[in-house]
C-alpha cells in the first residue's frame, strides 16, 4: 500500500498541464482521444497561453517516445491533440509551441512508416493554412522542402501506398508554398536550391498524365475529386499555384528547373509534355511576365544548338505555343530578340543540312538528317510567321524591315559573316526561307496607305530579290507584294489567269485612290513596272509565275490606278507583247505564248475595269480572233497540261495582236493621254542586275541619249571651224552625211544589243583606263607636294632613294618670309 500512496502523492504534485496532457490519452489507443479531457486542455491553453510552449514540449516528448516504441495509436492521438491546440490558440505565445509542433512533424516525416509520413503531412498542411499574426524571421522550411520532394518520388512496392505517399508529398509542397508566400520572408522559397527540388518533383508526377488530347487549349484546372486521387492532377494544381505567386524577380528561378527536367528525361522529342508544361506556365503567370519565359526558351534554344534536329524542333514548337499565348497579352522588349535568334538558328540549320549533304554520298542517315533539318526550318518559319502575324501593325512593319535586311544577296560581302560559308546553294536556301517567313508575317496585314508599308528601304531590296534567277524566289516576292497591296481581299477572286467574261460578277471591292497612293505610284511606279517586265523575260517561268504576274497587274489596277497609271499599264502590256513578238532575248516558245496569254488576260480585265466601250470592243475582237486562229495566245489553252505549241510565230498577222494605235484612238476621247500612250515603254537601267546576278540589260534609250550627246559635242567642235567654200559645199550636200550618221547610230545600237557582255565590258574598261591615265597626268602636273628638307622618296630600279633639298633653295610664300 505504501508505494501506491507515494505514487498518488507524486502524481498530485505534478504540474497541472502535464496532468491535463496525460488525461487525454486513454488506456486503450483504439478508443481514441478523450474529448472531455481534450476540451479541458484546450480551455487551459487558451486561458494560460504562457503554458503553451510547455504543453507542446511535453506532447512532443510523449510522441517521440511512442514513435520509438512503435505505439502508433498514441502517436495519432498526440498529433490530433497538437492539431486541435494549434487551431484553437492564436496568440503571441504560439511561436514556441509551433517550434515543438514542427519538430514533431519532422520526426514523423523521417520515420519509414508510410502512415506516419501521411499523418505528419496532413498536420503540416493544417498548420500552413493558419494565418499567423506576426511573421517568424528565424523559421526555415529547408528540411520540409527536401523531405516532401523526396516523398513525391516514392517508389514503394505497393502501388496504392506509393500513390498515397506521392499525394502526401505534393500536398506538403503545396503547404510549404502557401506558408512561405504568405510570410514576410517569402523570398526564401524562390531560391534556386529550393526550386530545383520543388519544380522537378511536381513535373515528375505531372508526367504520369496519360490523356494528351485533353491538353489542347488552355489547360483546365483539376476538380476537387481528382486532387485527392490523382497525383498528376494534384501536382498540376500545385504547379499552377506556385507560378501564380511568382513575381518579377523570381520568375526565372521557377522556369529554369523545367528545362533541366525536360532535358534530363528527354522530353523534347516527342514534346507533348513540354508543350503542356509551358501552356500551364503561360496561363498561370501574370501577363506582364510573359517575355521572361520567352527569353528563357530562346536562351535554352541557343544552349541546345548542337543537339539533334528533333530536339531543336521540339523546343521551337514549344516557343511557338508560348508565343501564341503571349501575343494576346504583353510580349515586352523581346520582339526583335525572338526574330534575331530564330533567323540565326535558321541559318545554322541550313548550314548543317548543306554540310551533311556535301560531306557524304547520299546514304540513308544523311537523307534522314536532311529531312530532320528541314523539319527544324519549317518549325522556325511557322513560328516567325505566327509571331509576326499577331503583332500590332507598327511592330509588324519593323519586323518586315528586319527580315528583309537579313535576306542575303549574291555577290554582297555584307552578309557573308552572318551566313557562314554557305555558298550559292546555301544563300538560295536562306533567301527562300526568309521570304517564306516574310510571306507569313505579311499575311493579313492591312495598311491604310501602301506608301507606309512599301517604303524605299523595304521595297528596293524586295524588288531586287524578284530579279533572282530562281522562279520560286520570284514567286515568293510577288506573293509578298500581293499581301501588302491587296487591302480589300480581292486576291482570291482573281485566282487563276483566265479571260473573265464579266468582271462585274467578281464583285471586286475598291476605294477611291488616295493622295498618298497617287504619290507612291509617281515615285515607285516605274520601279514596279520594270520588275514586272523583267520578271516576264525569265525563261524558267512556269504557270504559277505568270499567274502571279497577272494578279500583280490586276491588284495594281484595283488599288493604285488612276488615269496616268492606267496609261502606263497599257504601255507596259503592249511592251510585253512586243517582247514576245520580236523575241530579242531568244525566249522559248512556251514563254512567248505565255506572255501573249498574260497580256490578253490582263487587257481583258483592264478594259472592263475602266469601261471604255471602244477599248473593250478592240480587246474583245482580238480575243475572239485568237480563239479561232491563235488559241495558244490565250491562257485557257497555253496553260493546259498538254498543249501543242506552234513551231513558228507569225509576226505579220496584225489581227492577233493588240495594236497601240487603235488603243490610243479608242481612249483618246475618255481623258487618257494619247501622247503618253504613243511613247513605247522601256525599262529603266539600274545596278540591281549586278546585285541579283542577272544578265546585263541594255536600255536602248540610254544608248541613243549617249549617241546624241556625243554628236552634240562634235557639232560644238565643228562650229569653231572657219567658214570656207568646202564647208559651204558640205553644208549644201548633207544628205549623204545624215544617212551615214543614221547608219552609224544603228551600228552602235546593234552592237550594244547583240554584242557579248564581255566585249562591251572590255571596251568600257579600256576607255575608263585611258581616262584614268589622263587624269593622273593632269593631277601630277597641277598638284605637286612642296619640297621637304627631309627629302623626297624616289624609286629607281627597285631601290629607294631619298633626295634632300637645302632650305635656302626652297621657295616659301611671301607671307611666310619676313
Amino acid at each position: 500500500m505504501m508505494p501506491a500512496r507515494a505514487y498518488c502523492c507524486c502524481a498530485a504534485l505534478r504540474p497541472r498541464y502535464k496532468r491535463l496532457v496525460d488525461n487525454i490519452f486513454p488506456e486503450d489507443p483504439k478508443d481514441g482521444l478523450v474529448k472531455a479531457d481534450m476540451e479541458k486542455l484546450t480551455f487551459y491553453a487558451v486561458s494560460a497561453p504562457e503554458k503553451l510552449d510547455r504543453i507542446g514540449a511535453y506532447l512532443a516528448e510523449k510522441l517521440s517516445r511512442d514513435v520509438v516504441r512503435h505505439r502508433y495509436g498514441y502517436v495519432f492521438i498526440a498529433m490530433e491533440a497538437l492539431d486541435q491546440l494549434l487551431m484553437a490558440c492564436h496568440s503571441q505565445s504560439i511561436k514556441p509551441f509551433v517550434e515543438s509542433f514542427l519538430h514533431m512533424v519532422a520526426k514523423l516525416l523521417e520515420s519509414g512508416e508510410p502512415r506516419l509520413q501521411v499523418l505528419g503531412t496532413n498536420s503540416f498542411v493544417k498548420f500552413a493554412n493558419i494565418e499567423e499574426d506576426t511573421p517568424s524571421y528565424h523559421r526555415r522550411y529547408d528540411f520540409f522542402v527536401s523531405r516532401f520532394s523526396a516523398m513525391c518520388h516514392s517508389c514503394h512496392d505497393d502501388p496504392e501506398i506509393q500513390n498515397e505517399i506521392r499525394i502526401a508529398g505534393i500536398r506538403g509542397i503545396q503547404g510549404v508554398v502557401r506558408k512561405t508566400v504568405n510570410d514576410e520572408l517569402r523570398a526564401t522559397i524562390w531560391e534556386p536550391q529550393h526550386m530545383d527540388k520543388i519544380v522537378p518533383s511536381l513535373l515528375y508526377n505531372m508526367q504520369k498524365t496519360e490523356d494528351a488530347d485533353s491538353r489542347i487549349g488552355p489547360p483546365s484546372s483539376p476538380t476537387g475529386g481528382d486532387k485527392e486521387e490523382n497525383p498528376a492532377a494534384l501536382a498540376e494544381n500545385c504547379f499552377r499555384e506556385l507560378l501564380a505567386r511568382a513575381t518579377y524577380g523570381n520568375m526565372n528561378n521557377a522556369v529554369k528547373p523545367v528545362f533541366a527536367h525536360l532535358d534530363h528525361h528527354k522530353l523534347w522529342d516527342p514534346n507533348e509534355f513540354a508543350v503542356h508544361c509551358f501552356k500551364i506556365i503561360m496561363y498561370s503567370i501574370q501577363a506582364q511576365y510573359s517575355h521572361h519565359v520567352i527569353q528563357e526558351i530562346l536562351g535554352h534554344l541557343d544552349f541546345c544548338k548542337r543537339d539533334s534536329p528533333r530536339v531543336r524542333a521540339g523546343i521551337i514548337q514549344v516557343l511557338l505555343e508560348t508565343i501564341a499565348i503571349a501575343a494576346k497579352g504583353s510580349i515586352g522588349p523581346t520582339v526583335l530578340e525572338v526574330f534575331n535568334t530564330l533567323l540565326k538558328h535558321l541559318s545554322l540549320s541550313v548550314d548543317v543540312e548543306l554540310g551533311a549533304k556535301s560531306g557524304s554520298s547520299g546514304n540513308i542517315d544523311t537523307r534522314s538528317k536532311e529531312c530532320e533539318e528541314k523539319m527544324v526550318q519549317n518549325a522556325i518559319i511557322q513560328t516567325i510567321g505566327f509571331f509576326g502575324s499577331n503583332l500590332p501593325d507598327y511592330q509588324r512593319s519593323e519586323i518586315m524591315m528586319f527580315i528583309m535586311g537579313k535576306v542575303p544577296v549574291f555577290g554582297m560581302t555584307a552578309h557573308s559573316s552572318e551566313n557562314g560559308q554557305l555558298g550559292d546553294l546555301g544563300t538560295r536556301r536562306i533567301q527562300i526561307m526568309l521570304l517564306r517567313s516574310l510571306l507569313m508575317v505579311t499575311s493579313g496585314y492591312n495598311a491604310k496607305s501602301v506608301a507606309t508599308v512599301l517604303s524605299a528601304p523595304f521595297l528596293d531590296p524586295l524588288l531586287s530579290s524578284s530579279l533572282m534567277e530562281d522562279c520560286e524566289l520570284r514567286q515568293l516576292v510577288l506573293e509578298v507584294l500581293h499581301n501588302l497591296i491587296d487591302r480589300h481581299d480581292n486576291r482570291a477572286k482573281l485566282r487563276g489567269i483566265r479571260i473573265i467574261p464579266d468582271v462585274s460578277d467578281l464583285k471586286i471591292k475598291r476605294d477611291k485612290i488616295s493622295r498618298q497612293d497617287v504619290s507612291f505610284m509617281k515615285k515607285h511606279g516605274q520601279q514596279l513596272y520594270r520588275h514586272i517586265y523583267l520578271g516576264c523575260k525569265e525563261d524558267d517561268n512556269v504557270h504559277k509565275n505568270f499567274e502571279l504576274l497577272y494578279t500583280t497587274l490586276a491588284l495594281i489596277t484595283i488599288e493604285l490606278a488612276n488615269e496616268e497609271v492606267v496609261t502606263d499599264l497599257i504601255r507596259l502590256a503592249i511592251a510585253l507583247q512586243d517582247m514576245a513578238i520580236l523575241n530579242e532575248d531568244n525566249l522559248s516558245m512556251f514563254s512567248r505564248c505565255s506572255i501573249m496569254a498574260l497580256v490578253a488576260a490582263y487587257l481583258n480585265f483592264l478594259s472592263q475595269m475602266i469601261a471604255v466601250p471602244a477599248f473593250c470592243q478592240h480587246i474583245s475582237k482580238v480575243i475572239e480572233t485568237r480563239t479561232v486562229e491563235g488559241p495558244c495566245f490565250l491562257p485557257e489553252t497555253i496553260f493546259r497540261d498538254k498543249c501543242s505549241l506552234p513551231r513558228t510565230f507569225d509576226k505579220d498577222d496584225k489581227s492577233l495582236f493588240f495594236l497601240m494605235n487603235k488603243i490610243a484612238e479608242s481612249l483618246g476621247g475618255s481623258g487618257y493621254s494619247t501622247e503618253r500612250l504613243s511613247v513605247p515603254y522601256v525599262p529603266q537601267v539600274t545596278d540591281e542586275d549586278r546585285l541579283s546576278r542577272r544578265k546585263s540589260i541594255v536600255d536602248t534609250v540610254s544608248i541613243q541619249v549617249d549617241i546624241l550627246a556625243a554628236n552634240g559635242t562634235e557639232n560644238k567642235v565643228n562650229n569653231t571651224e572657219e567658214i570656207t567654200f568646202e564647208a559651204l559645199k558640205k553644208a549644201i550636200d548633207n544628205t549623204g552625211l545624215e544617212e551615214q550618221e543614221k547608219e552609224k547610230r544603228r551600228l552602235v545600237i546593234e552592237k550594244f544589243q547583240k554584242a557579248p557582255f564581255e566585249e562591251i565590258a572590255a571596251q568600257c574598261e579600256s576607255k575608263a583606263t585611258l581616262l584614268h591615265d589622263r587624269l593622273a597626268q593632269i593631277l601630277e602636273l597641277t598638284i605637286r607636294p612642296p619640297p621637304s628638307p627631309s627629302g623626297t622618296l624616289t624609286i629607281t630600279a627597285g631601290h629607294t632613294h631619298y633626295q634632300s633639298v637645302p632650305v635656302y633653295e626652297m621657295k616659301f610664300p611671301d607671307l611666310c618670309v619676313y
